[in-house]
C-alpha cells in the first residue's frame, strides 16, 4: 500500500511571556540583562538565579520563556526552546519573539541602554542566536553549561564586546571538547572568551554567580 500522507505547516500566532525585575536602585548607565533558562525550566526559575548574581540592583533584568511549554511529572508547567523537529523554523521563530521581547523592554527604559544576554544549558544558544540577531550592539555574553549554535559558524563577526564561558569541571553536556570548539570559534570573530571552570557540574554554583556579577560589572 502506498502511503500517500504528506506534512503541511501553516503559520500559528502563540503568546510568549517574560519576567521582569525593574531596577532596585538608581544608577548613571541603564543596563538591560535578558536571560534564557534551560530545557526543562522556566522563566520563573531563571529570575531566581539572575536575582542571585551580586551587584545588579541597578539593572533591569528580564526571564525569557521558551515557547513550548509542558508538564514536568510533578504537574509543573516548564519549556523547551526547541526539539529536532523543524529545527530551522523553531530557531526563526525564536529570534523573533526574543528581538520583540528585547525591542519592547528597551523602549521603556531610558536611553541608550547597554545590553547584556545570558543563558543556562539549552538556553545559551539562545543568547548567543540573540546577540546575532537582536539588530542592537550587545555588551556582553554570558555562557553557562551550553555551546555556541552552530549555524553562527556561518557568519563572519558577532556584535559582541565580550564572552564569558562558565562550565563546572564535572559538566556531563558541555564537555572540554565542545568548550575548545567555541573558543576557536569565537576567536576566529575576534572574540577571545573568558572562561571560568568551577567545582561542580550542570548547574549554577556560588562561584560562578560571583565571577558572572563581576564580569557584567565590568564596564562600569
Amino acid at each position: 500500500m502506498t502511503d500517500k500522507t504528506t506534512i503541511e505547516r501553516v503559520d500559528a500566532r502563540v503568546h510568549g511571556r517574560f519576567h521582569l525585575r525593574p531596577p532596585l536602585a538608581a544608577a548613571e548607565r541603564t543596563h538591560l540583562l535578558v536571560g534564557f533558562h534551560g530545557f526543562g525550566e522556566n522563566a520563573r526559575l531563571h529570575l531566581d538565579e539572575l536575582e542571585r548574581l551580586p551587584g545588579l540592583d541597578s539593572w533591569t533584568l528580564v526571564a525569557v520563556e521558551a515557547l513550548h511549554p509542558f508538564y514536568t511529572r510533578s504537574g509543573r508547567v516548564v519549556a523547551c526552546w526547541m526539539t529536532s523537529q523543524d529545527r530551522q523554523l523553531a530557531i526563526e521563530e525564536n529570534i523573533a519573539y526574543v528581538r520583540s521581547v528585547i525591542d519592547r523592554v528597551a523602549a521603556d527604559l531610558a536611553s541608550p541602554v547597554s545590553l547584556s544576554l545570558i543563558g543556562f544549558s539549552q538556553g545559551t544558544a539562545m543568547a548567543y542566536r540573540a546577540a546575532a540577531h537582536c539588530g542592537r550592539p550587545v555588551e556582553a555574553v554570558v555562557a553557562l553549561g551550553g555551546d555556541v549554535p552552530p549555524e553562527l559558524a556561518d557568519l563572519e563577526a558577532l556584535p559582541i564586546e565580550r564572552v564569558l564561558i562558565g562550565r563546572g569541571f564535572d559538566e556531563e553536556w558541555y564537555g572540554a571538547d565542545k568548550l575548545a570548539a567555541d573558543r576557536a570559534l569565537l576567536a576566529a570573530r575576534g572574540l577571545e572568551p573568558e572562561v571560568f571552570e568551577y567545582r561542580g557540574g550542570h548547574e549554577w554554583t556560588d562561584a560562578f554567580r560571583r565571577r558572572a556579577g563581576r564580569f557584567l560589572r565590568a564596564p562600569e
